[in-house]
């Protein structure tokens, strides 16, 4: 079993891994939070002003994501607590339980509250108050959330670069899920005020509340669509998601290309943490390999996978006869 060990960096385990980038996500998630706050005071007063339930569904938008920012900073400081007897493999899994929960608010406060503002709206009808002042605060509250979207955006395109993959890429395959959730609620939350705007509008050309309850009823619908995306990444991380198929057999790769190793039958990966990852092995040794040759061939299957895979953690071998792979799979007697 290998410890944690400075790494060199590997782009393909990080690829899949997302790297360690815990320090530039605090600070992405504080900036967030501390724009999202100011937002939502501000949107709850546009639209208490002017009647408007698009505005009212934005401001329950910042303040889901104000929660949501406060639980992601949780997840990144108690997700980065040392090992321990309790904990040997650490807390990092812990930071997906902390962004699942941030997910549920997203859903709950966001979601929940801006299509039942908009079904009210379109049943009951409201009489459109002053719009100028939701204008106002629509504009302002674009250019914080184009800053906030900009920081998530470019720390993003520094990490996909830094392992020669798209930033698209990197964002569906990282288990930094603290980033992808603020770049994913930065970029609903500039859609949902886009949405606001046009619901606003068209309410004060036409006189009809209708497009006003249809605008809301979006931005809900559209925080559904984000809550779910997110939830998904955190529950598959959080019960030990493994990595991709071209990456395990990357790391097969490695294993069985050692000398007195005659094949890998069997191989498991776990994500356990933003940037970590456990390696379990079935390995089948040449037959002439001595005890000496099997403890040589593991030290270096555990010094080569942490040196070149910055992902690898921990990394376990269990010697096994070449149809190892067959009675692992096998259901147990009885």
């Amino acid at each position: 079993m290998t410890q944690p060990t400075p790494a060199t960096e590997h782009a393909l385990v990080q690829e899949a891994q997302g790297g360690d980038s815990g320090g530039e996500s605090t600070g992405t998630v504080v900036l967030a939070g501390a724009v999202n706050l100011a937002i939502a005071a501000a949107k709850l007063a546009g639209g208490l002003v002017s009647h408007s339930s698009a505005m009212l569904s934005e401001a329950a938008h910042s303040l889901a994501d104000t929660v949501t920012e406060v639980l992601l900073f949780v997840a990144l400081k108690r997700g980065h607590r040392a090992a321990d007897a309790r904990h040997p493999f650490g807390y990092g899994r812990e930071t997906y339980f902390w962004a699942f929960l941030a997910s549920l608010c997203t859903f709950a406060v966001g979601a929940g509250f801006s299509v039942y503002q908009g079904i009210e709206t379109i049943r009951e009808g409201e009489e459109q108050g002053s719009p100028t002042i939701s204008y106002i605060v629509l504009a302002v509250s674009f250019v914080l959330e184009g800053s906030s979207l900009l920081k998530a955006v470019r720390q993003v395109r520094g990490e996909a670069r830094s392992r020669g993959v798209s930033p698209r890429r990197y964002l569906r395959r990282t288990t930094d899920t603290t980033l992808k959730a603020v770049t994913f609620e930065d970029s609903a939350a500039l859609i949902g005020l886009v949405l606001a705007a046009l619901g606003l509008f068209l309410e004060h050309v036409t006189g009809n509340p209708l497009w006003d309850g249809i605008s809301a009823i979006l931005i809900g619908v559209l925080l559904i669509a984000v809550a779910w995306s997110l939830a998904r990444a955190n529950v598959s991380l959080l019960i030990g998601q493994s990595v991709p198929d071209s990456v395990r057999e990357q790391l097969r790769a490695e294993i069985a290309g050692l000398e007195q190793v005659d094949a890998v039958p069997f191989l498991l990966t776990s994500v356990i943490g933003p940037g970590q990852l456990i390696v379990s092995a079935k390995v089948d040794f040449a037959d002439t390999a001595t005890v000496a040759d099997i403890e040589a061939a593991s030290d270096e299957a555990e010094r080569r996978l942490v040196a070149r895979h910055g992902g690898v953690r921990y990394v376990f071998l269990d010697p096994t006869p070449g149809d190892g792979q067959a009675r692992a799979a096998a259901p147990p007697a009885g």
